[in-house]
């Protein structure tokens, strides 16, 4: 851990020295590596385009790899949605080891015989699937007194978390040989499948920990095709790179769509309410100017009233007609 966080200063650092950063909107699919931080990642990949502004959307244990999306510039603004989005994982679990951080890189303070067959991991599966109520571990960026846990956990103190409550959408078997399981899991916002690893362990009665983690997808989004990977955007020319931004807009992809005409575009960029009585919808939506340009997220209220919540930077043309929807 120590490794991974000096790796993260330095490409801190890194960006720090580099006077060269330009504004720069869009979103990067990132494949991420093992053996550094979620933070190093995208201090990285900011480095490399040499971007001003950046974030991502949940963070990925060190040991883990696969999916993370980096947003740069003003998709910043849209990063927390993707932090509600359900996630998708291939998960192995070492069975008959129990250890201090619920993966391999924790000191193992148990070994026991395993004597589990297949039929009794897929029927132990099953009572984890659907809503459940989950401890998240004391090695946790979870706050208490305004001191992540893994800190605690870290100076050997361990304090009470109350459960939470996640949702195992699906959890299958992907194979079983020696005393190592594969899982596929898609769960919801919140889950630790280091902890799902743990309490499969313990109703198994052998315990487990996490020895290998990679996520496949978050929202919408897939580590296959189109992720890339840090040592790819390395060797790749810097037209090469911004080629593979997606659009600001697409972390708010999933929401329905609102157009405005230009006087509506204005009043919105401005922070002021747009009515319009032809609007049936309600909730979160992403909303477009003249000539389709993203202006952000607004929230739909009856009757018909359209209330910015989070907008780009940037003011539409001139004020036109009555807003309207297609």
């Amino acid at each position: 851990m120590e490794k991974t966080e000096n790796m993260n200063r330095s490409a801190r650092r890194s960006a720090d020295r580099d006077g060269s950063r330009r504004p720069l909107d869009g979103v990067l699919l990132l494949d991420k590596p093992s053996g550094i931080t979620s933070n190093a990642a995208l201090q990285n990949v900011r480095r490399l385009f040499r971007a001003q502004k950046a974030g991502h959307t949940g963070t990925l244990d060190p040991m883990a790899t696969g999916l993370l999306p980096v947003c740069l510039g003003e998709a910043t603004k849209f990063a927390h949605l993707l932090l509600e989005a359900d996630k998708t994982y291939v998960a192995t679990v070492r069975l008959g080891v129990t250890t201090s951080t619920g993966d391999l890189e924790g000191e193992v303070t148990a070994r026991r015989e395993v004597q589990a067959k297949r039929e009794d991991i897929e029927h132990a599966l099953k009572a984890f699937v659907g809503e459940i109520l989950q401890t998240p571990p004391m090695y946790s960026a979870i706050k208490r007194g305004g001191q992540p846990l893994y800190k605690l956990a870290r100076a050997g103190g361990e304090v009470p978390r109350t459960p939470r409550s996640i949702v195992i959408h699906s959890l299958v078997l992907l194979g079983f040989e020696g005393d190592e399981l594969k899982l596929f899991v898609s769960c919801s916002k919140g889950t630790y499948v280091r902890v799902l690893a743990e309490d499969l362990g313990r109703a198994l009665s052998c315990g487990a920990c996490l020895s290998g983690l990679r996520r496949e997808g978050v929202g919408s989004f897939r580590l296959s095709p189109g992720a890339v990977t840090l040592e790819q955007l390395e060797q790749m020319a810097p037209a090469g790179r911004d080629a593979l931004l997606l659009p600001q807009d697409a972390l708010v992809s999933s929401l329905p769509r609102l157009d405005l005409d230009s006087r509506g575009a204005l009043q919105l960029s401005h922070g002021q309410c747009v009515v319009n009585s032809e609007v049936q919808a309600v909730g979160l939506a992403r909303i477009y100017g003249p000539c389709g340009i993203f202006l952000g997220v607004a929230e739909v209220m009856p009757p018909g009233r359209i209330v910015p919540r989070r907008l780009v930077s940037g003011a539409p043309a001139a004020p036109g007609s009555r807003p309207s929807i297609v």
